[in-house]
Formats: structure tokens, sequence, C-alpha cells
């Protein structure tokens, strides 16, 4: 049991170490980002077997969705960087001429990151990056439940870095609980919205800013007017991968009820096709995290009619690929993020019903739309607020690191990847150089007829 006095220590070292500037130099940013990537290359396939205990990912979607994922957002920190921290100039205003502007991006200094399970290596990492590039210090709280995994990263970042640097503590919530009692500087939390809810409490005690990854009920929309197989086969690939339990996977499916029984079809032998006539025996399928979260999905789907899939063995943490038919709004499945790989299908006949039904609800974290209907997908983008969007694939725009990634009020608040990682932990600070060799006597008083010469400038 961590205790919280240990807590203060490194806490207080952190700040020590901040304060001396060791974190600012372009240098130490860099090489701490190439021990970062040589670290993940060398434990690699230890990372893998912790994914591996924990929810049985297969080594392929290991690679794809958490280690290669923080291999490309390393590789592109530390192409651009050099030209991240420089001085950004902008313009200045007549007002205040004679000057330079400049918006020079400062660390934020210490940082609390606080993950989830369902991907607990990469969202640990992808974080952390952002931190280390802006020039900060950070402490880690990764998930308990992903045990394996929590151990494989604060053996890769106790290896590495000092906790004077970087630390990571692991436990159950009381330790999250403990480290928000202290004023950090910034607090990065991925999460539900009910314990997100409960971070901003927390932080906003102290006036500390949050950057909150949610989730949600993220939409698919499929219009008439698709290729069936290839929808089929990336909305049951978005949908499946990590069993489900994947923030932005699609939640619930809006299909065109004039296409709706050739593509329940085709999702089917898609699933077929991925896993085989028993998921359960295939190694491309993972299982659910906990018993609890076993349970819980088997309730979901307790009165609905399942159109394939509905079994779950509790004790050996699997639930198979499922897909649920006449789903009403009223019901269980649809009242709560599933984070699972159940799938309700709900039909429509014209969009006016989907923009209505969608935007009646809480903004999603992602949302999807099949249609080779330039008009009905520029109605989706512009009609229905979400975090971020993918036409006619799923999941796919959390790949672009040049995209900001991030949700919209209950999904989260605060984007990250890329620069925007980079941006998120820095505090772009504004200055003004003013020159010396001209004092124009406008503003000072008395004013006498100034007024008139202030009017013609300020318009």
């Amino acid at each position: 049991m961590i205790s919280n006095s240990e807590f203060i220590s490194v806490f207080d070292r952190q700040g020590v170490f901040f304060a001396q500037q060791k974190t600012k130099p372009l240098f130490f940013r860099l090489e701490a980002l190439r021990k970062l990537k040589a670290a993940i290359l060398q434990y690699e396939q230890e990372i893998m077997q912790a994914l591996q205990a924990d929810l049985h990912k297969s080594n392929f979607e290991s690679y794809a969705t958490e280690i290669g994922f923080i291999h490309e957002e390393i590789g592109y920190h530390l192409h651009h960087l050099k030209h991240w921290i420089k001085p950004e100039r902008v313009s200045s205003s007549l007002t205040s001429f004679p000057s330079k502007s400049m918006i020079l991006s400062e660390p934020m200094g210490r940082v609390l990151i606080i993950t989830p399970w369902n991907y607990p290596f990469q969202l640990v990492m992808a974080p952390l990056i952002g931190a280390i590039s802006a020039g900060n210090t950070a402490i880690i709280k990764p998930s308990e439940i992903s045990q394996h995994t929590a151990a494989i990263i604060q053996k890769i970042l106790n290896a590495i870095f000092s906790d004077e640097f970087i630390a990571v503590f692991q436990g159950d919530a009381s330790v999250s609980q403990a480290l928000l009692k202290l004023k950090f500087d910034h607090v990065f939390f991925t999460g539900s919205p009910r314990v997100g809810q409960y971070v901003m409490q927390e932080a906003a005690k102290q006036l500390i800013p949050v950057t909150l990854e949610l989730g949600g009920k993220s939409p698919c929309i499929v219009d008439r007017d698709v290729d069936i197989e290839l929808a089929a086969r990336r909305i049951a690939w978005g949908k499946f991968l990590n069993a489900g339990q994947t923030c932005i996977a699609p939640d619930y499916l809006m299909v065109h009820e004039a296409i709706a029984e050739k593509f329940l079809e085709a999702l089917v032998h898609a699933i077929k096709t991925f896993y085989g006539d028993d998921p359960f025996t295939s190694e491309a399928f993972p299982r659910i995290i906990t018993r609890e979260n076993t349970l819980r999905l088997g309730s979901l789907i307790n009165g609905c009619t399942v159109f394939y899939g509905g079994k779950f063995m509790v004790d050996e943490h699997y639930m198979e690929p499922t897909i649920l038919t006449d789903v009403n709004p009223d019901m269980p499945v649809m009242q709560q993020e599933i984070f699972g790989p159940v799938l309700p299908v709900m039909l429509f006949s014209n969009l006016e019903e989907v923009v209505d039904f969608i935007n009646k609800r809480p903004k999603p974290l992602a949302l999807y739309c099949f249609s080779s209907n330039r008009k009905f997908i520029h109605r989706v983008l512009h009609e229905i607020p979400a975090g971020g969007v993918t036409i006619n694939d799923t999941l796919m725009h959390i790949s672009n690191n040049r995209l900001p990634f991030g949700g919209v009020g209950n999904s989260g608040m605060g984007h990250y990847h890329g620069k925007f990682s980079f941006d998120l932990f820095s505090h772009r600070k504004s200055v003004m150089v003013r020159a010396t060799w001209l004092d124009i006597p406008l503003r000072y008083a008395p004013f006498g007829k100034k007024l008139n010469y202030l009017k013609m400038l300020m318009k």
C-alpha cells in the first residue's frame, strides 16, 4: 500500500526538477522520447504478453492498436518538435506600433495522467508523449484492472526515467483520489463520463485545468446506396476490435430499411469470415476485461431479439459477437454505452429521423456514416455534433495524428494526438516587445482633442 507521504515526496521532487528548468531544453525532450521509443522496442514481447494476459489480444491487434500506434506518435513528435517549440511570430496592431509580438509555448509543469484498462498501453503512452514533448514532468496512474499491462508500463518507465521526471503509481481508485488532492498543473483523464465528472470536481477545487477523454453511444449510419459487403466488413471490424471495448466503437447502427435484410446477412458473413463459426476458439477475438463486465453485457441483451450470437461465458470473460434487432430506444442496451461486442440495429426511412434521434441524446465521441450520396454526407457532417467523424469506415480518424482527437459535451473536453498533444500540455504565452526609439504620446493625459485621433485609429 502506497502512503500519501510517498505521493507527496515524488510530487515535490518533480516540482524541484521542473523548477530547475531541466525538462525545457529541446535536447532533453528529444532524448526522453528516443529513450521511450527504444524501450518500447526492447520490451515489445513483454508488452504483447501483458496485453494477451489482460485482454486476450492477438500480437497483430496489440501492435496495430497499441504498440505501433505509439511508435508512429513518437516518430511524429521527434520529427516536428524542433519546429513546435520555436516562438510563433504574429503581427502587431497599429495601436501597439512600434512593437513585435509572439506566442511562446511553455510547459504547464507537473501533469497527472489517469488512464483506463481497454487500451492500457496506448492510452498511457499517447498523452505521456505529449507531456514530455511539451516539457513537463508526469505522474501516471494506470488502471489496476489491466494489471499485467500496468506492471510492464511501470517496469519500462522506471528503467529509463527517474521518478523526479516520470513516475508511475499503481493501485485502486483510492490512489487516484489521493493524487487528485495534489495541486498539479494539468490533469489528463481517460474513462467514463461518471468518473470524469468526479475528476473535474476535484480539479475544480484547486482550479486545475483538465482534459477529459470520455465516451458515449457513438452512432453508425448506413444509407441505402452503399457497397453493402464493404460497409458490413468495415463496421464489423470497428465494432468487434478489442471485443467492442473501444471508446469510439460503433455503439449502435441506424440502417436504411431498404437494405436492412441484405446488410444484416453481410454483417454476419463478415463476423464469420473474421472469427469463424465459433469466435471463442479464434485467436483474433479478445475477451471481456472482467467477470463483472461479462455479466453486465449478458444482462443487456436479456429480453432482446438476438439476430446473431448472444452466447456468453462469465468465467471465461467471453461474449461472442452479437447483433440485436427490433431495438427500441427505451431498452437498457440503448440507455448506456455498451462497451462490448453487442451491436443493436435500428432502421430508418429518412435522414430527418436519424438527425432527430441522435441530436436528442448526448453528443457522441464518434460518428460514422456510410453513404455515396454527397448531400446525405454533408447533412450528417453539418447537422449532427460529434467529437470526430469517419465517413465510409469506422475508427480510422484516430489513426491520423494530424487530426485532433477528443470529445464534445458529455463525451469529453480537450484534444490530443500529434501537435495537438504538444499544445494541450503547453501554455501559449502571449509576448509583446515594445520598441524604445519612439513613444507616441496619444495615450497619455491630458487628452484634449485626442479622442478624434483615437477614433480614427481604433475602428
